[in-house]
C-alpha cells in the first residue's frame, strides 16, 4: 500500500462505523502537551462527554486544543455513584472518553473500576494510548528493561508499607514506584534500608516538564543527595531488581555453549533461548540475545 492509498479508515477503522456505547480510555501528556496525539485530540472532539478526574485541570488542555465537548466529573471521591450512572449513557448509546490528570487512565489513577464495570456489562472498550509515567521512566533509567513490575504508590501505613518493601526487596524484576514530594526522602531512606545501600536506582522528576530531571545511582547515594535539596515536582522510581544467589554467575563462553545447546540441539529460536535461560541466570534477555547473534545453528 503506498502512501496515498492510506485513508482515514485504515488509520482508524472506527472512523468508518464507529460503534454506539463505546468507551474511549484516553491518554493525555503528563507534562508537555506536545505529547497529545492526533488521535486523543479527534476522540475527546467527537465523544458525547468526557469523564475527568479534575474538570479545572482538563478544561485547560481542552482550551489548548479547542475541544468544546461537555465534561463530568469522575474520580476516586464520587466513583461508586459516577460509574453505574455512566454505564447507564453508554448502555443508552453515548460515547464517552475518561481521562486524568495526566497520563494513562487505571494507571495508579481513576479509571480502572469504570473499565472493570463496562468489561463486565459487555460495554465496548477502546483504548487511546498516550504517555505513562512508568514506561516514561524505565526508558531511561539504563536499568533492566525486559522484566519489571510496577507498584505504584506504596502504602502509608506502617504495616502495608513494611509488607511492600520486604516484597521489593526480594524482587529479581526491574521496580517502578510513584511517589510524592513530601515523602520522596523517607521512601528513599525505606529503600536502602530494605534494598541495601548499593542497590541501583533511577529516579525522575518532573517527567516531561520544563525542569525534568533524570538522577541515576545507588539508594545510598539517592538518600545523601535528598538529604540537602528540597524535593520539588512528581517523583518516579526505577529500582534495580535484585540478584538472587542462586543464580549462577556464568562465563560468556558457558552462556554462548547454553545459547547453543538450546537453539541447535532442543530447536527453540534465539529469542526463545534467551528467554529461557534469563530466567535461570543473571544476564538479561538483552545481553543474551547480543550474545546469541553468534551463535551457528
Amino acid at each position: 500500500m503506498t502512501p496515498s492509498e492510506i485513508s482515514a479508515e485504515t488509520l482508524d477503522p472506527s472512523l468508518s462505523s464507529p460503534p454506539s456505547g463505546t468507551l474511549y480510555v484516553v491518554g493525555t501528556p503528563i507534562g508537555n502537551l506536545e505529547d497529545m496525539t492526533f488521535r486523543a485530540v479527534r476522540i475527546l472532539q467527537a465523544v458525547d462527554a468526557i469523564a475527568a478526574e479534575d474538570t479545572r485541570h482538563t478544561a485547560r488542555l481542552l482550551q489548548h486544543f479547542q475541544i468544546t465537548t461537555r465534561q463530568l466529573s469522575y474520580h476516586q471521591h464520587n466513583r461508586t455513584k459516577q460509574t453505574p450512572r455512566l454505564i447507564e449513557r453508554l448502555q443508552r448509546g453515548e460515547s464517552i472518553a475518561v481521562v486524568t490528570d495526566a497520563g494513562m487512565p487505571g494507571i495508579s489513577d481513576p479509571g480502572g473500576d469504570l473499565v472493570a464495570a463496562c468489561a463486565a456489562a459487555g460495554i465496548t472498550i477502546v483504548p487511546i494510548p498516550g504517555v505513562s509515567a512508568s514506561i516514561t521512566a524505565l526508558s531511561v533509567s539504563g536499568l533492566d528493561s525486559d522484566r519489571f513490575a510496577f507498584d505504584g504508590f506504596l502504602p502509608t501505613k506502617t504495616k502495608p508499607r513494611r509488607l511492600s518493601l520486604e516484597t521489593l526487596a526480594r524482587e529479581t524484576r526491574t521496580t517502578i514506584l510513584y511517589e510524592a514530594p513530601h515523602r520522596i526522602c523517607q521512601t528513599l531512606a525505606d529503600l536502602a534500608r530494605v534494598c541495601g545501600d548499593d542497590r541501583q536506582i533511577a529516579i525522575g522528576r518532573e517527567l516531561t516538564k520544563r525542569y525534568e530531571e533524570i538522577w541515576r545511582g545507588s539508594l545510598a547515594g539517592a538518600v545523601e543527595l535528598y538529604a540537602t535539596r528540597k524535593p520539588q515536582g512528581e517523583y518516579t522510581l526505577t529500582i534495580a531488581g535484585a540478584l538472587p544467589a542462586e543464580m549462577p554467575i556464568l562465563s560468556e563462553a558457558e552462556l554462548k555453549a547454553e545459547l547453543q545447546r538450546l537453539i541447535g540441539d532442543e530447536g527453540l529460536s534465539r529469542s526463545q533461548a534467551c528467554q529461557q535461560l534469563a530466567q535461570h541466570t543473571q544476564q538479561s534477555r538483552r545481553e543474551l540475545y547480543q550474545l546469541a547473534i553468534d551463535v551457528e545453528v
